[in-house]
């Protein structure tokens, strides 16, 4: 079955100077494109770029942020980690 296309009801525009437009033409007729598809596909992708580095940027954060709190505040070890430890003292010895 087809996927549909999301409705195109909203606008887009800017004024560049000539020679930005001639290159775009020249760039969209090379990939075989439609102006309107080529600087849409265009700014669609530098958008995903940046909102894409702006996630990862923001997790980095919340990453440290997390880290440093664990370190400072490290939990009580469960009894898995228990097991693991005695575990580890045993065949390793201390």
């Amino acid at each position: 079955m087809p996927v549909a296309e999301p409705k195109r009801d909203a606008r887009l525009e800017a004024r560049i100077p000539r020679a930005t437009k001639a290159l775009c033409e020249t760039a969209a007729a090379i990939q075989g494109r439609t102006l309107t598809d080529f600087v849409v596909n265009s700014v669609v992708e530098a958008a995903q770029r940046v909102v894409h580095a702006s996630e990862l940027s923001e997790l980095t954060q919340r990453d440290k942020v997390a880290f440093v709190e664990a370190l400072l505040h490290p939990p009580a070890p469960n009894a898995r980690l228990r097991k693991a430890a005695a575990r580890h003292a045993q065949v390793f010895g201390r």
